[in-house]
């Protein structure tokens, strides 16, 4: 290969969010540039104008962002690169590689219905290939719509050396002239993405299998052009648990939607780089390792299944292997997403309550949910009421108001043996008295324990929170 470096290039369409299979393939470019020293683009192939938005090109850029995928160059859009994609298309005219078609939607229509009527794969018959020059030249005089067509071989094959799925022929007949420049003047997909690919010297197209087919027709178009070939990569199709094509069904398929059910970035990125590749039987990776480690090569080609239950696994590994100051920016996004102003969460608290619950949680929106007591007041959740602050303890609950209100100071040393005081006179373990406490200070099921939550809440508020049950 004569490119100078490693260019790869994610290439979104923004007609909507960033979807998990698009960061997956996001990632390999990133990561595949990174390891080689290279450059990782972001181009967003804005052309089909009706249905692509501003805000969904913002959406894919912070999804990006939150993911740590960097990009060197861009964004680049191709509504702004018009100029480039009509001069290449002009010169195969006028090297007689492609060439204008002046046929209706209504004369293609009855050409199709002919093949079907045939049983036979339709292909242009190049009726407007087959004009003599003054006809093409009249038409063009009077003004009559038409488009450009690429003039594609019918000799031999058009080869694809896959660095996932290997080698693949295709006999070079079963292509039409495909349509370059539609008749509104648009140039077509297939086209600006050769055109861009090459301009920009991206070395490595790595993409999603539902691109494969695509790949014969524009490397007939590289050579055409004159360009030369990029290395290609499909990777496998991501399914759900019941092996059909991911979707909405199976869940979140936006990779924010993640961010906002409680998932790190480095763990949905870690489950992503897993899902196709491996090494040895290693499941957790730094973005420095991927980095180091990832190949092409080493991509299978059989489709990935996502699992929740693995990310939930790997998102929990990440929470408790995080520093509590790592993780207090996401859990304050969480808890003002549940309506607590940023100005109400004291930063002490917030650290204390990350601490608590980072044993105990898969997600942090659980986090934030487990602390979300600290700074605003919570709704008792009947259920774990009734079930632990029966009659049967109440009298229990009222010893423990009664010493606490002696106790000047709350903090383990002192809240300790007021606690054995009273499992002594009730002659009860620390969960028949603890528990309680727990429940009526917090009103969950799930919370931080019984003594963080007396240290936390201070004397009189944990003293009024008890009163309530008496």
């Amino acid at each position: 290969m004569a490119f100078d470096k490693v260019i790869t290039r994610f290439a979104p369409s923004p007609t909507g969010y960033l979807h998990i299979g698009g960061a997956r393939t996001a990632l390999y470019c990133y990561l595949l540039a990174k390891k080689h020293g290279g450059e990782f683009i972001l181009r967003v192939e804005d052309t089909d104008r009706e249905r692509s938005t501003d805000e969904a090109v913002q959406a894919i850029i912070d999804g990006m962002e939150w993911l740590g995928l960097k990009h060197d160059q861009g964004p680049y859009y191709q509504t702004k690169r018009y100029d480039l994609y009509h001069k290449e298309i002009d010169r195969l005219v006028s090297e007689g590689k492609a060439y204008p078609c002046f046929c209706t939607q209504t004369e293609l229509a009855t050409k199709r219905e002919k093949a079907q009527a045939a049983k036979v794969k339709f292909r242009y018959d190049r009726t407007c290939y087959n004009l003599s020059e003054s006809e093409r030249k009249q038409k063009l005089a009077e003004g009559i719509p038409h488009c450009i067509r690429f003039l594609s071989s019918d000799e031999g094959e058009v080869a694809i050396k896959d660095l996932i799925k290997g080698e693949v022929k295709v006999a070079a007949k079963e292509f039409d002239d495909l349509i370059i420049r539609r008749t509104d003047g648009n140039p077509t997909y297939n086209f600006t993405v050769v055109v861009d690919d090459a301009d920009m010297k991206v070395s490595h197209v790595i993409r999603g299998d539902d691109h494969f087919n695509n790949a014969f027709r524009q490397i007939q178009l590289y050579h055409a052009l004159g360009y030369e070939l990029p290395e290609f990569a499909h990777c496998s199709m991501i399914l759900g648990d019941d092996k059909k094509k991911l979707s909405k069904r199976h869940g979140a398929t936006s990779v924010m939607a993640y961010r906002d059910m409680g998932y790190l970035p480095q763990a949905v990125r870690n489950y992503l780089v897993r899902l196709g590749w491996s090494h040895k039987d290693q499941e957790i990776f730094s973005m420095d390792e991927m980095i180091d480690l990832f190949n092409l090569n080493t991509v299978s080609s059989s489709a990935a299944v996502f699992n929740t239950s693995k990310l939930d696994w790997l998102n929990g590994h990440y929470i408790r292997e995080s520093k509590p100051e790592e993780l207090k920016d996401e859990v304050k996004y969480h808890l003002t997403r549940m309506g607590i102003a940023e100005g109400d969460i004291d930063e002490g608290l917030l650290l204390k309550g990350v601490e608590f619950g980072q044993p105990k949680v898969k997600t942090l929106l659980e986090l934030a949910e487990f602390i979300d007591i600290f700074f605003k007041d919570v709704p008792a959740d009947e259920g774990a009421i009734k079930k632990v602050i029966k009659d049967s303890v109440k009298p229990i609950l009222k010893r423990i108001h009664e010493e606490l209100s002696t106790v000047t100071e709350f903090n383990k040393d002192t809240l300790h043996p007021v606690f054995e005081k009273v499992m002594a006179e009730f002659e009860v373990g620390m969960g028949k008295v603890a528990n309680p406490v727990r429940v009526a200070l917090s009103g969950k099921k799930i919370s931080p324990g019984c003594f963080e939550l007396l240290e936390i809440f201070g004397k009189d508020k944990s003293l009024k929170k008890i009163e309530q049950y008496l």
